[in-house]
């Protein structure tokens, strides 16, 4: 995250050499490589000539135009250069003196730390101080004081492609998710992500997979769908079914919030088709885990709630539509103190006593421990399901129709159909701490259930409705397997 060297791993991990003997591994096992990759800033390597006293404050384009050194009433700089809309190379030609917002400096010792060794120039930086996470600092100012690239600028733009090629062609990893990506103007996705398409199938890497990290607690997925429209990214994480379970499971809010969720599928480039292929998750290494979101959002909660409400977001992750994406450890009941660093515990036997003093669930190992239980409830959950979602396309492939739903924690259901015969699969959910008994809808055409998890009713209730009775958190997965005319 705080880069110097973009062509090599970090040297605690191994060289790149040992990187594709690590890809080439994993591919005879079956399984894929993605990288998490970033082109939105650098380690912090530029200082300010104007030093700390000025906090490094963002300064904005309108105080600090590109055409005066420090100010609207500084001397004229960078002559004929026209702003950062144009993008063309002969207009970038004539930006010269990267001082038109702060003297930025290079300590003598770094000067060379970069690599590619074009990212030791300053000019090729925003620095106009610290992003505010908000307006033109969004995608202008240093995130967390790192140095952030004049993506805008079209040396960075071939330089980005360059890099990340390179490890395409030299490793032959299977994706990318992209760090930061809300940061970065949008004119550079529409190249880049283009370029690493192009170049994975040039190499013969199938179905290479892209997607960007906007990040928003909101279960709203209008922002982060234009990531898909606007800037290009085949897919984007999605944050706005984490909120959606957090405030269903967690906050026990009324369950019309994931109908509102996934109404708004068709915001997705390629509409709720393209949803299907969102990378859904519940947790991560930023934000923290869901099992410390349980402990915020319900003070005296205790573990064997926590496990009975970690159990069902779980079976939601893994049926409802979507790709899933699990954080390591969630398995094994972590349950971290807080977000960031605080959430990124060891398997292995752990010497860090901020981790050894957590409480587990589902579990009386300590993360002093090693926790590789594959005994565990949460390790066997996710295991049968994955296997049940395998085994039935309508799991993965399907489409879904949202079913049922209401105004407080209860009952939430939806449909999902096989993409080859149309097979319903009746997915049901009680967000309530209550044993909660509803009616749901579905094809009039359905008339007996297989039970592929929880309890299904052995038959309809009536053409085009069936009766569930799912206990506190409780689910059902269930498959028509008898249709009608």
């Amino acid at each position: 995250y705080w880069v110097t060297d973009f062509t090599r791993p970090d040297g605690h991990f191994g060289s790149r050499a040992e990187f594709k003997a690590f890809v080439d591994a994993a591919h005879e096992r079956g399984m894929k490589v993605y990288m998490d990759i970033i082109t939105n800033h650098t380690a912090d390597v530029i200082r300010y000539a104007e030093g700390d006293a000025t906090g490094y404050a963002y300064r904005s384009k309108g105080d600090f135009p590109y055409s005066r050194k420090g100010g609207v009433d500084g001397p004229a700089i960078n002559e004929g250069f026209m702003g950062d809309e144009d993008r063309s190379e002969a207009n970038f030609a004539r930006l010269t003196d990267p001082s038109y917002a702060y003297t930025p400096v290079v300590p003598a010792a770094e000067g060379d730390v970069k690599v590619p060794a074009w990212l030791n120039d300053p000019i090729y930086y925003h620095n106009r101080g610290d992003t505010t996470f908000s307006g033109e600092s969004s995608r202008q100012g240093d995130f967390v004081g790192l140095d952030d690239l004049f993506t805008e600028h079209p040396r960075v733009v071939e330089g980005m492609i360059d890099i990340y090629a390179g490890w395409i062609r030299d490793t032959g990893i299977d994706g990318f998710r992209v760090d930061t990506a809300r940061h970065v103007n949008p004119e550079f996705w529409q190249e880049f992500v283009p370029a690493m398409l192009e170049t994975a199938k040039a190499e013969g890497i199938p179905n290479f997979h892209i997607f960007g990290e906007v990040y928003r607690d909101d279960h709203d997925n209008g922002y982060i769908a234009q990531y898909t429209r606007r800037d290009g990214f085949p897919a984007v994480l999605d944050f706005a079914f984490q909120q959606g379970i957090r405030e269903t499971v967690s906050m026990g809010k009324g369950t019309y919030i994931l109908n509102d969720l996934f109404d708004g599928d068709v915001l997705y480039e390629g509409g709720e088709e393209a949803a299907l292929g969102m990378p859904t998750f519940l947790g991560n290494h930023d934000m923290g885990r869901f099992t410390t979101m349980l402990r915020w959002d319900n003070e005296d909660i205790s573990t064997g709630e926590m496990l009975a409400r970690t159990k069902l977001a779980h079976a939601m992750l893994l049926t409802l539509r979507g790709s899933p994406v699990i954080y390591y450890g969630a398995e094994q009941g972590f349950v971290g103190d807080g977000n960031d660093q605080a959430a990124r515990e060891d398997m292995f036997p752990s010497r860090t006593d901020s981790y050894n003093d957590n409480t587990l669930i589902g579990t009386d190992a300590t993360a002093a421990l090693s926790n590789f239980d594959t005994a565990h409830p949460l390790y066997r959950l996710i295991a049968e399901l994955s296997e049940v979602r395998r085994a039935h396309d309508a799991l993965s492939k399907g489409r879904q129709v949202v079913r049922h739903y209401g105004q407080e924690a209860g009952i939430f259901a939806a449909s999902r159909f096989d993409p080859e015969d149309g097979r319903e699969y009746l997915l049901v959910f009680n967000t309530s701490a209550e044993s909660q008994s509803a009616n749901i809808t579905l094809g009039y055409d359905a008339r007996t259930f297989e039970t592929l998890a929880g309890t299904c009713p052995a038959a309809v209730s009536a053409p085009g409705s069936a009766a569930f009775t799912l206990p506190a958190f409780g689910w059902a997965v269930c498959r028509v397997s008898e249709r009608g005319e």
